[in-house]
């Protein structure tokens, strides 16, 4: 069975040598598209004035490069007493490429919005959040919980997802196909205008593809995460042992 994952190479490897050894599964990772930074230009037509805002939140670590590149085009020097609220720890850490870190005011969550939301304690009520995010995003979950607990914000775009050349990829070569992200399918029909799926099956990960899988007309033969099928590698094993 051959299987194409929408993914850089992993760094390590071994969550999927039991679909290889064990299945023999040939597995081809090739990412559908790049995430790459707005211009100041592009920026400009948020109408979104960066000095407003006294605490950012960061989901990723592109929107981090994203900002302090905006920040230097635009001749903004961002205050030391500026506060960050992290999706994660990894996130947070990240930080560390641009601030010294141990001078600054930063949060970390759990990966939810609502561990970010708990993070806002009376104390940082006050503030003024830039939510950023990624062009095409679903910002609902975060800006639903800040808007409820009735926080001053704005949501913001700080990167873009740009289609990857794939004209190289015989997709009638492959028996399954693992999409991540809305940008995937949006770069498959790119790429690809007149694509049947014929006897291609499609494995989704994450909440997000399964919609643009289902408006493109495609049919999902697995949808993941699920407590049995939390990575990419047990969903496809999921569906290799279901046939």
């Amino acid at each position: 069975m051959k299987i194409l994952i929408s993914q850089q190479v992993p760094s390590n490897l071994s969550s999927y040598e039991s679909l290889q050894n064990n299945h023999g599964a040939e597995l081809v990772f090739q990412p559908f598209f790049l995430i790459e930074p707005l211009s100041a230009r592009e920026f400009r037509a948020e109408h979104i004035n960066l000095p407003d805002y006294t605490a950012i939140v960061f989901s990723s670590r592109h929107a981090i490069d994203a900002y302090f590149k905006l920040c230097d085009e635009m001749r903004f020097k961002v205050p030391e007493t500026m506060k960050y609220f992290c999706s994660t720890e990894a996130v947070a850490m990240y930080l560390q490429k641009h601030i010294v870190y141990r001078k600054r005011k930063i949060f970390y969550g759990t990966g939810t919005p609502a561990s970010i939301i708990a993070l806002v304690t009376a104390k940082h009520k006050g503030e003024k959040f830039l939510i950023t995010t990624t062009e095409g995003s679903d910002t609902t979950p975060i800006s639903t919980l800040f808007s409820a607990a009735k926080l001053d914000f704005t949501v913001c775009v700080l990167v873009k997802p740009v289609s990857q050349d794939l004209h190289g990829l015989d997709l009638a070569s492959f028996d399954v196909a693992v999409l991540c992200n809305p940008a995937d399918v949006a770069s498959l029909q790119e790429n690809f205008p007149d694509f049947r799926q014929g006897d291609l099956k499609f494995i989704s990960f994450g909440k997000a593809v399964v919609r643009s899988l289902e408006e493109a007309g495609f049919q999902i033969a697995l949808q993941a995460p699920t407590p049995e099928a939390t990575s990419i590698s047990k969903a496809v094993e999921l569906y290799i042992q279901s046939r």
